[in-house]
């Protein structure tokens, strides 16, 4: 197909993500990809700075992970998971665990990282009917978080800023704390924790756990907020009786300078999802991570087996996939990586927050942040940044990147300089207006 036609189709048929299904976009046309580049056909290319939705964490078309789906493909593409294991599954479970904060001990795979939210909520649900507690049936979580798009992610996703607002009526109503203030690089606000605590001794009892997305919060704002709060949360969950779920989609397998976020305030939850770089961003795949404590109490409780299983679960493609990228990250000085990366970030584009159109520039491990005072015009502010080569998916407020971690000096200045000149071209465009 032409490039036209790619289009014709595309802009009469196809329903992307967060638009509507009768205003033609003319999308980008990839025709392949490789390294950390979008290639484009005619030999144009854009450097990615937002790894596929912060997934391609080693780029794309790579070699190692090219080779894992091949050879498991000769063995088999896919089997059930009921009644049958494989030892791909086998072995990513156990280097999951060998890596995953301590005393998770059961992994329960699926195909998205928004079912493995849902997983992980039913876990929680379903543990306290287990010990004859249902009344233990809501959730609490902090505003400004992001959670997935399915229908019990959406009830604990921010009801403004989670782009569900119009579901809000028909959602399960759960509880809210505010947005934390206390920033990563900051004073911690002791009186957020009182807070925090005093909403929890008032309705502990009817709370199954705590679900955050542990010190970066995503889609709801990219904000980073203070290990110590997330400290906060941990110890106050076990003093009233609350489970924890650690939302690590985003911020797993090194994104925020730790192989996962928890590790800035030391501390394991009870529950942990898993997705998005899980495989590289080869396949779609996802864990929920839980205790032996969560795993055994809902399996001597009634009906005594945990109720969920998707078709796709512990796909071998995507369990060999998922191997091949813990092998490929762990093999590398990853951590130097993402510190290069933070560095280099927070001196290129630090200068932006002298314009009077920016609110903020933020940086934590291989995340750039320019916030706006307004929301930005994407059409436009994205046009400028493909006039200097670099694809970003702005929102709301947010100009932000985050790149593969196999991104070299040249191309990590060639994406540095093209944000900042495109945010300074735009911000001069509004200045005149």
């Amino acid at each position: 197909m032409t490039q036209q036609e790619i289009l014709s189709v595309d802009n009469k048929h196809i329903w992307h993500p967060y638009t509507s299904a009768n205003r033609a976009i003319d999308n980008l046309v990839v025709q392949g990809a490789k390294g950390v580049y979008l290639e484009l056909g005619e030999g144009k290319k854009v450097l990615d700075g937002m790894s596929s939705w912060w997934s391609t964490i080693h780029g794309y078309n790579v070699p190692e992970l090219n080779q894992a789906i091949q050879k498991q493909l000769e063995k088999m593409a896919h089997v059930m998971f009921g009644g049958i294991t494989h030892e791909p599954a086998a072995f990513l479970t156990k280097k999951l665990l060998e890596i995953a904060p301590s005393g998770l001990e059961h992994i329960f795979f699926s195909d998205s990282g928004s079912v493995a939210v849902e997983v992980a909520m039913k876990m929680a649900l379903q543990y306290w009917h287990s010990k004859d507690q249902g009344n233990k049936n809501r959730f609490i979580t902090i505003r400004n978080g992001y959670h997935g798009d399915t229908w019990h992610d959406m009830s604990v996703c921010d009801p403004v800023t989670g782009m569900h607002s119009i579901f809000n009526n028909r959602l399960s109503p759960q509880i809210f704390l505010p947005a934390p203030q206390s920033k990563f690089d900051g004073p911690l606000i002791k009186k957020e924790i009182l807070e925090m605590e005093e909403v929890l001794s008032q309705r502990h009892e009817e709370i199954a756990a705590f679900i955050l997305e542990p010190i970066v919060q995503g889609a709801g704002g990219m904000r980073f907020y203070h290990p110590e709060y997330l400290k906060a949360v941990k110890q106050l969950c076990e003093k009233y009786n609350i489970l924890l779920i650690a939302d690590e989609i985003a911020t797993g397998f090194g994104r925020t300078g730790k192989l996962f976020a928890c590790e800035h305030s030391g501390i394991s939850p009870d529950i942990m999802c898993l997705g998005k770089a899980l495989t590289g961003g080869y396949m779609s795949f996802a864990a929920t991570l839980c205790s032996t404590d969560v795993a055994q109490t809902i399996s001597d409780g009634s009906p005594g087996v945990f109720m969920h299983g998707p078709t796709f679960m512990g796909n071998p493609l995507a369990c060999a996939t998922a191997i091949a990228s813990l092998d490929l990250l762990l093999s590398k000085n990853w951590k130097q990586e993402i510190r290069n990366i933070e560095k280099h970030l927070g001196q290129k584009l630090s200068s932006l927050a002298n314009l009077n159109e920016v609110n903020d520039v933020r940086v934590l491990g291989a995340i750039g942040v320019v916030e706006m005072k307004e929301a930005v015009n994407m059409s436009k502010i994205q046009q400028k940044l493909l006039e200097k080569g670099i694809w970003l998916r702005p929102f709301g407020k947010l100009i932000y990147t985050m790149p593969p971690f196999n991104i070299t000096e040249e191309e990590l200045s060639k994406l540095s300089s093209g944000m900042v000149s495109a945010i300074e071209e735009y911000s001069k465009e509004l200045m005149i207006k």
